[in-house]
């Protein structure tokens, strides 16, 4: 019979499973192209119109096809770039996931 400490760890991670399952299937692209045009455009290069930001620092397509980052690993960079010379953005876990996906596009 399982115990009670068994039982509450399955049910956390059957939680944590759950909300990371809900954030990565409900990403708007779309969403996250405008969060980049509005946060990231003054720095990267975020669209291929774009006539300003660095040379120093990688665009999102070259990000997106980079193979460095995939989606779990870019969404822990997002939300904790302390470690970066990135401003924290304090974005949502929801903005977030949509920023993850629409620099994801730009893999293919």
């Amino acid at each position: 019979m399982p115990t009670k400490l068994m039982l509450q760890a399955w049910a956390i991670l059957g939680t944590l499973l759950v909300m990371f399952v809900g954030e990565s299937t409900a990403a708007d692209p779309r969403n996250g192209e405008r969060i980049a045009e509005r946060w990231c455009s003054g720095c990267h290069i975020v669209t291929s119109g774009q006539q300003q930001g660095s040379d120093q620092i990688p665009t999102f397509a070259q990000i997106g096809r980079s193979g460095r980052f995939d989606e779990q690993s870019l969404g822990v960079f997002l939300r904790a770039p302390h470690h970066s010379r990135m401003p924290n953005l304090s974005l949502t876990r929801s903005e977030v996931a949509d920023l993850v996906a629409w620099i994801e596009s730009h893999s293919r």
